[in-house]
């Protein structure tokens, strides 16, 4: 099934096959995960100065891909950035040692202001969006909103 394919989704809902909000949700994240996966895929092209396949006069080329677990308001989403021969590349939309996707910590942030401590937090976002983050990255996020202030 192509991903958010609204005529399969109508023709189930015709046929009284319910659509849930889980199911939504994991769409978004494939979606997520393939267009993260493009853009970090076309900066290693631009990186690098050549197209996949193609021949180089440098000594830097692709070197596979590594796996990165991002945190997002959807969940967990597992992606493969790509990688260089001389570790030089750094991805534009998901920086090296990111684990948050952008507006993870604006949901963080957003909470501790309206009076939930880090532990409340933790637990909400393991409930609502099935991943764990530690009391202390949710801390640091949080000492860092009252820094910028």
């Amino acid at each position: 099934m192509e991903i958010l394919n609204l005529e399969e989704y109508k023709r189930r809902l015709e046929l009284g096959n319910p659509v849930t909000i889980e199911e939504l949700e994991n769409e978004l994240k494939v979606l997520i995960k393939e267009m993260i996966e493009a853009a970090t895929q076309g900066d290693l092209t631009a990186h690098l100065g050549y197209e996949k396949n193609e021949k180089s006069d440098t000594d830097n080329y692709r070197n596979g891909y590594s796996k990165k677990n991002l945190k997002s308001k959807y969940g967990e989403i597992e992606v493969n950035i790509p990688r260089d021969r001389n570790s030089m590349f750094e991805p534009k939309l998901v920086k090296k040692r990111q684990r948050l996707l952008d507006g993870t910590e604006d949901l963080i942030l957003s909470l501790y202001v309206k009076g939930m401590n880090v532990k409340e937090i933790q637990h909400y976002l393991d409930d609502l969006y099935v991943y764990e983050l530690s009391i202390e990255t949710i801390s640091n996020i949080t000492r860092g909103y009252w820094k910028k202030r």
